[in-house]
């Protein structure tokens, strides 16, 4: 009897292996087939120069901030073409509700995916993968992932785009790609214990195959998100190429490290209003799920995606280049006061006041996405009884991605289906 239970037990584990293998095979296949077949021969109509409507003075919103006169009128035009560029774990989801609302604030017309959450990631981005694109349509936004392809872009959007990205401490944003990836990339299966990082770090090329399945998550993850080689060595001149390319091409290029500074800095170049950068951070992890980086790790994380390294010294400069002709003591006025509505927006919004595990969160609509295999994303319950004036805005800043492009009609069917896939595997 004692043997025959361990029996059943493996026979059991592998019956799920095989099934999660079988539909995961499935998921790629439909991935595959969604992917919309890339029009070579689409007709080239130029798109205009700009695709901002412009309010009415009757209709502008009172300000107060400073692209404004002392006598209360606004000195420039909040810009409203925006491409940003959502990098891989670098809080972008936050932003993401900070544009999402901005543009229904608007009535903007946004450039979104079909059937799925990005724009076929990591392809690289064409413009036949929008949803109803046509040549010569005019989108004032476009945000999801991608593999960026500046060309293709730029076919979609109009001349006067704000091109925004965002970055992180390559040493971190290796810790929590590594977390969320992990077990998508089959080079990591490999690993044992309980500090597969620790271990992967100590040689990555033991386990390292550039040509393995979603391998570019574990190396220099933000410049493949650019459109560029990965796997060039740090002082390949295609790399300071690349980083002159991304200088010129962005406006503005935010810091994880340095997010309500980066948001003022934003405020600033768009022209935006305070109110418009209200934010509760979204996609969060729970602390205990964080691998704590020795030293040591991190400088071997730093080594072996020395190109990202790289790109966020570059730009962690000019960071501070803009941080200074902005003016730092103005900087930290402006910090303070967001600091400030975002305590007051937190008091009216947030039940408890802070984010909860996914399990103590009890509506299934603020549910966030979960990486495989655990539930360490961390989200919100909305404050019982908020008042009339307030009840839209809280539930659109406590609300997770997926459900806000739901909300705003993108079809995510693909996206769904695999979620509940991943629910009946207990994934």
């Amino acid at each position: 009897m004692m043997v025959g239970k361990p029996v059943r037990q493996w026979r059991s584990i592998c019956k799920g292996l095989i099934l999660g293998a079988l539909l995961t095979t499935c998921m790629i296949l439909l991935y595959c087939l969604s992917a919309p077949e890339v029009q070579f021969g689409l007709q080239e109509v130029p798109v205009p120069y700009s695709c901002a409507h412009r309010p009415s003075a009757a209709h502008s919103s009172p300000i107060s901030n400073s692209s404004h006169h002392a006598s209360g009128q606004r000195t420039c035009t909040p810009k409203v073409d925006i491409m940003f560029m959502k990098t891989h774990k670098t809080a972008s989801s936050t932003f993401l509700n900070i544009l999402f609302r901005f543009g229904e604030k608007h009535h903007l017309k946004f450039a979104f995916p079909n059937s799925r959450n990005d724009f076929f990631y990591p392809s690289p981005f064409h413009r036949s993968q929008v949803k109803d694109y046509r040549p010569g349509m005019c989108f004032n936004i476009i945000c999801n992932h991608m593999r960026f392809n500046a060309a293709e872009v730029a076919k979609v959007l109009p001349a006067d785009t704000s091109y925004i990205t965002i970055l992180r401490d390559p040493a971190d944003l290796a810790e929590s790609s590594f977390h969320y990836f992990g077990r998508v990339v089959p080079l990591t299966w490999k690993l044992s214990g309980d500090e597969k990082l620790r271990e992967f770090l100590k040689d990555p090329k033991l386990y390292y195959d550039p040509e393995g399945f979603n391998s570019f998550y574990l190396k220099n993850l933000l410049f493949f998100d650019f459109g560029q080689d990965n796997n060039l060595h740090p002082d390949d001149p295609k790399v300071d190429e690349a980083i002159h390319a991304i200088a010129k091409r962005f406006h503005l290029v935010m810091l994880v490290e340095y997010f309500e500074e980066s948001l003022i800095l934003l405020k600033d170049v768009l022209c935006w209003d305070m109110e418009d950068l209200l934010f509760f951070k979204l996609n969060a992890r729970k602390g205990s799920t964080v691998s704590k980086l020795t030293p040591e790790l991190r400088a071997k994380a730093l080594e072996w995606n020395a190109i990202d390294w790289k790109l966020y010294q570059y730009f962690n400069t000019t960071f501070w280049h803009k941080v200074n002709a902005y003016g730092r003591e103005r900087m930290a006025r402006d910090v303070a006061e967001l600091q400030r509505r975002n305590a007051e927006m937190a008091s009216i919004c947030i039940e408890g006041g802070h984010a909860v595990d996914a399990g103590s969160i009890l509506e299934t609509s603020m549910q966030p996405w979960q990486p495989i295999g655990e539930k360490s994303i961390m989200g919100y319950n909305l404050k019982k009884n908020v008042d009339k004036a307030h009840r839209k805005l809280c539930r659109k800043m406590l609300m997770p991605e997926l459900q806000y492009l739901s909300d705003m009609g993108v079809n995510l069917w693909i996206t769904r289906l695999w979620g509940r896939i991943r629910e009946i595997l207990h994934w």
